[in-house]
């Protein structure tokens, strides 16, 4: 239903009109986990009061894992006359009342890491109940959470605007670039000399990253795999 939870901002309206949207379905199997008993002594009396989880390390049992993912990319510096003031309303022209009946989980995450000492610059709204920080391609990073099963969330208002402001006007430098980034671009013209080229760049001193690459083309577009090439470091690696 998208009447309620994260779903209620899935407006098409909003989604189509953004810079970049992207929906994925993965599947995968996974070993199932099962519980064991252990049986303890009580006064005389043999009494079932231990349980654990044993993964099964055979993988005779498998359960398989549905998750759709949708990613969706806003250019609000653009839309907002060169202010980088968001929300969740001005992105999806809707707000949070409330979590989905169904959902064990249901959170909201807002990246509110600090570039230099800009921390003192912005301001959330509301103010978070809970943060959390973890380690991203070696960078430290800041989360702002809200949490929508949390009964206390909505005690104050019927509806959830997560805001980011700045408290002093900014300049309109460009973001920094990501450790791990990436560049496209199309050169050539044609079937015989046009080409879709991916620069992919690694940016930290000394760790390397696992990347999968998933290229999104247009249905009237043909490929042929045996022209693709990859480069790195300046030596071509032959593609198994």
């Amino acid at each position: 239903s998208l009447q309620a939870g994260l779903a209620v901002l899935l407006k098409a309206e909003r989604l189509f009109h953004s810079s970049y949207h992207s929906q994925a379905v993965h599947i995968r199997p996974i070993c199932r986990v099962t519980r064991q008993f252990a049986k303890l002594p009580c006064g005389g009396f043999t009494v079932a009061a231990s349980l654990s989880l044993v993964q099964d390390a055979s993988c005779l049992a498998v359960s398989w894992e549905l998750r759709q993912t949708l990613t969706v990319v806003f250019d609000t510096f653009s839309s907002g006359q060169g202010k980088k003031d968001w929300s969740l309303f001005k992105m999806f022209s809707r707000t949070l009342t409330d979590a989905c009946p169904l959902a064990s989980q249901s959170k909201v995450y807002v990246d509110i890491s600090p570039k230099n000492k800009e921390k003192e610059l912005l301001e959330v709204t509301p103010p978070p109940a809970s943060v959390y920080e973890a380690i991203v391609q070696g960078d430290k990073r800041t989360y702002a959470v809200y949490d929508l099963l949390s009964p206390s969330l909505f005690n104050t208002s019927r509806s959830l605007n997560v805001q980011l402001k700045w408290k002093r006007p900014q300049d309109s430098s460009e973001l920094p670039t990501p450790i791990l980034h990436a560049q496209r671009y199309v050169s050539g013209y044609g079937l015989q000399t046009g080409e879709i080229s991916t620069l992919i760049y690694n940016t930290h001193p000394y760790r390397a990253f696992p990347v999968i690459l998933l290229e999104t083309v247009p249905w009237y577009l043909r490929l042929y795999v045996h022209t693709l090439t990859i480069i790195t470091k300046g030596k071509e690696n032959k593609p198994s």
